[in-house]
């Protein structure tokens, strides 16, 4: 049994270096069984679809994730708008260093997203970001909505500057003063 939990582990975690390297669309359970150094067959008795496998990755892209937020947010000081500037600056360096498995764990498109518990394990991160908006803007009645437009703020300026399309339009040499705008946008002015 432990064989097979080792065997399991190491799928997704070869799958995710696949992913951050060559994309999704040049990830199969072929090749990732051939990174692995087992036969093309083994994913099976652990994942019986390449979609089971993907759902997995996912699944640990977004606990490491919400690993990183909790470590940067433990020694994070301020307000509760500091707090969300922490987060999205985590969420915008995960993007840049891990860009298949993010690009992999927000596509429901095509994820069995109540699968593997890969939507208990998305959730809580947007929860995270809708209180902490409620914190930072007790004015709105919708904090969901601002989390979600904030959220989407975030993922734009993550593939948009992935893609170069920002630093061409913006001449900005970092995502950081796009993120400042994003916050600005959505949050108010610094107080």
């Amino acid at each position: 049994m432990h064989d097979e939990e080792t065997l399991r582990a190491r799928l997704i975690r070869v799958g995710g270096e696949l992913l951050d390297r060559d994309g999704l669309a040049a990830v199969s359970l072929r090749e990732i069984a051939r990174h692995a150094g087992v036969s093309h067959g083994a994913p099976r008795r652990h994942f019986p679809t390449h979609l089971e496998l993907l759902s997995a990755i996912a699944r640990e892209g977004f606990l490491d994730l919400t690993a990183r937020t909790d470590t940067a947010l433990a020694g994070a000081t301020g307000d509760a708008r500091d707090r969300i500037g922490v987060l999205a600056r985590v969420y915008l360096d995960f993007a840049a260093t891990r860009r298949g498995r993010y690009e992999l764990m927000f596509r429901h498109d095509i994820l069995a997203s109540g699968h593997l518990g890969l939507r208990d394990t998305s959730l809580p991160l947007f929860q995270l970001l809708t209180a902490l908006v409620a914190q930072a803007r007790p004015d709105h009645a919708a904090p969901r909505i601002v989390a979600g437009a904030l959220w989407a703020n975030l993922h734009g300026i993550a593939q948009l500057w992935h893609w170069g399309s920002l630093a061409l339009a913006t001449d900005a040499t970092g995502p950081e003063a796009l993120l400042g705008a994003a916050l600005t946008a959505h949050l108010g002015p610094v107080a």
